[in-house]
């Protein structure tokens, strides 16, 4: 009678744990199904969530829009050099803010963390003055370096590097070590999980971002997959085929970040709790 009631329990948590799965991810589903139907289907009601006549052509609309290519590039561009430049600041600092003592080090963390608090609005104006007098206005590096280091980031990683015991960094040191070398052959190797956690997020973050590109870049040829899907929307009317299937085509590099990267953070998932 146990196995038999663990059993229908354990099936009951599946089956809710699916539904609930399903349930969210029902909008991308539609999504994506949608961008294989002509455009006379998607008007029909009731709406139908399987295609009737499949078809490639929003496909093939969406990738000779405009300079997609070009978009595709910029977008890839930013968010990888974005993360890049992520992972090695704010490694950097949540090294320093958790391995060395100084005076104020919680004061300074604190006041890191207190920025999160501060929304992108009230900063984007004095931001985009210091770019303009850079000359960094209709630049990709425009949208690269202002949101590189994250508070959320130097949380993150500090979080992580406090449990790397600080014996380890003595014996480097008594080997000869430099800081260099222990941040760069010990720190982040053993901080692969949190890095690639912070690596999913980040890129995520500036593939997505819109706000921040539109107030940057001016020219068609500097413009993001984002700016390039808000200008799919015409004032008169809107190619939803082709918008649903260039908004299928941008999930695809997320999807393929997550899928190299998730065993390394769904490790870190785990030992956070174990850490907990």
């Amino acid at each position: 009678m146990n196995k038999n009631r663990k059993r229908r329990t354990r099936f009951a948590r599946d089956a809710l744990v699916v539904g609930l799965a399903l349930l969210f991810l029902m909008p991308v589903i539609w999504v994506v199904l949608s961008s294989f139907k002509p455009d006379a289907e998607l008007y029909l009601v009731p709406p139908t969530l399987l295609p009737r006549e499949p078809t490639l052509a929003n496909y093939q609309n969406a990738l000779t829009v405009g300079h997609f290519a070009t978009y595709t590039w910029n977008s890839f561009f930013v968010a990888t050099m974005s993360t890049l430049i992520a992972l090695l600041t704010n490694s950097m600092a949540a090294f320093a803010l958790a391995k060395y003592r100084f005076v104020g080090r919680q004061a300074l963390f604190l006041l890191t963390l207190a920025t999160i608090m501060i929304p992108l609005q009230v900063i984007m104006v004095p931001i985009f003055l210091v770019l303009r007098n850079l000359g960094l206005t209709d630049s990709l590096w425009g949208i690269i370096i202002p949101p590189a280091a994250t508070p959320t980031g130097v949380f993150l990683l500090r979080q992580y590097i406090l449990s790397i015991p600080d014996e380890i960094l003595e014996s480097a040191r008594i080997d000869g070590a430099s800081e260099w070398g222990i941040y760069w052959r010990i720190i982040l190797p053993l901080s692969v999980p949190a890095l690639a956690t912070l690596a999913i997020f980040s890129f995520t973050w500036r593939w997505n971002d819109f706000i921040w590109p539109f107030i940057v870049i001016s020219s068609e040829q500097k413009a993001t997959l984002q700016l390039a899907l808000a200008r799919l929307v015409g004032q008169f009317g809107v190619d939803w085929g082709t918008l649903l299937a260039a908004t299928v085509i941008t999930l695809l590099p997320m999807l393929i970040v997550f899928l190299l990267l998730q065993r390394y953070f769904l490790s870190d998932l785990t030992a956070g709790s174990v850490k907990g």
